[in-house]
Parts: C-alpha cells; sequence; structure tokens
C-alpha cells in the first residue's frame, strides 16, 4: 500500500517542482528524506529520579508515531541544569518511508488544525540548509493520544530534513505537501 501523500509527490508535487526550478534531472527534486520527532523532558527534570515520567513519554511518542521511541541521555555534565552524563532527558524517533508519508498527513490535516486559534506555521524555521523545525507546545493535539491519562503535559519538536539545498526549494516542497505556512 502506498501512501495517499506519496502519491500525492509523485504525481503533482515533482512535476511542479520540476517546472518551478527548471530542474534538468529528475534526480534533483528535492525530497523528503526523514522525519525527526524529538520530546525534551527539561522542565520534567524529575525523569532522571523518576522513571514513570520517562516511560510514560516514550510510550505516547510510540502510539504518535507507530514507531518505538529511543531515550536520549545526556552527553556531558552541566552544574547549572543539574545534569549528569548519561541522565536520560527525553526521548526521539526518526521516521523513514512509508510511516513519514503518513506522519506528515496526519499532522497537517488532523493534529495541527486542533492548536488553539491555528494560524499556520512560521517560515522563520529553516536552518539554511532545506531543514525546517517545527515546535509544538503540547502533544495531545494528536488523536491518538488519550486526554485523559495525561499526566503531564509535554511539547515536541519535530525536524523535516529534505534533500534540497536551499530554503526556498524546501518551503516550496513542504508547502505543496500540505504544510498550512503563514502568508507573508
Amino acid at each position: 500500500m502506498v501512501p495517499r501523500l506519496k502519491t500525492h509527490y509523485l504525481e503533482k508535487v515533482a512535476p511542479l517542482l520540476i517546472e518551478k526550478f527548471a530542474y534538468q534531472n529528475k534526480m534533483q527534486v528535492p525530497k523528503l528524506e526523514k522525519i525527526v520527532i524529538n520530546f525534551g523532558l527539561g522542565k520534567l527534570s524529575e525523569a532522571g529520579k523518576n522513571s514513570k515520567v520517562l516511560e510514560d513519554c516514550v510510550e505516547e511518542l510510540s502510539q504518535i508515531t507507530g514507531q518505538r521511541a529511543v531515550i536520549t541521555k545526556a552527553k556531558s555534565s552541566i552544574a547549572g541544569f543539574k545534569l549528569r552524563e548519561g541522565q536520560p532527558i527525553g526521548c526521539m524517533v526518526t521516521l523513514r518511508g512509508i510511516r513519514m508519508f503518513e506522519f506528515l498527513d496526519r499532522l497537517v490535516n488532523l493534529a495541527l488544525p486542533r492548536v488553539r486559534d491555528f494560524r499556520g506555521v512560521s517560515t522563520k524555521s529553516f536552518d539554511g540548509r532545506g531543514n525546517y523545525t517545527l515546535g509544538l507546545r503540547e502533544h495531545v493535539i494528536f488523536p491518538e493520544i488519550d486526554y485523559s491519562l495525561v499526566q503531564h503535559n509535554k511539547g515536541l519538536n519535530v525536524t523535516f530534513v529534505t534533500t534540497s539545498n536551499t530554503n526556498e526549494e524546501a518551503k516550496e516542497l513542504l508547502a505543496a505537501l500540505g504544510m498550512p505556512f503563514i502568508k507573508n
């Protein structure tokens, strides 16, 4: 089964990008390479002491993405943050292929419209190399999460890694895939 967003990319988005940027070869057309979703437990610093918070984080991220989350650990000790090297500080998932397209479809069509006072996502979060990062304040906007079972409201970062070389190409790719950017 091919996700409908991948079919849309192959049939509509790729030809549109070829026409707009005058690519000579179809291999030059930017693609979505992967999506990385990251829960950081910064304010919930009790994660090092209370493993239940970390287990809930991993379980909820796994429900959202359909893939088992990996626990991230601190690379170095920082005394000001009461952080020790090797201490668990969050969890993350890297999505590719079918799961990536299905997640993007659910994010754009189900989750983002559930955000209160939503007007679109910012166009200022590109990194200069064609990658885009979206920060969400609460994870309960995803329909997979049962709000009554949530102990702590967690924010998450969603990073879209593309094969494009410029921010303009990446913005056109994501906009054509349905990302609701704010009109400037």
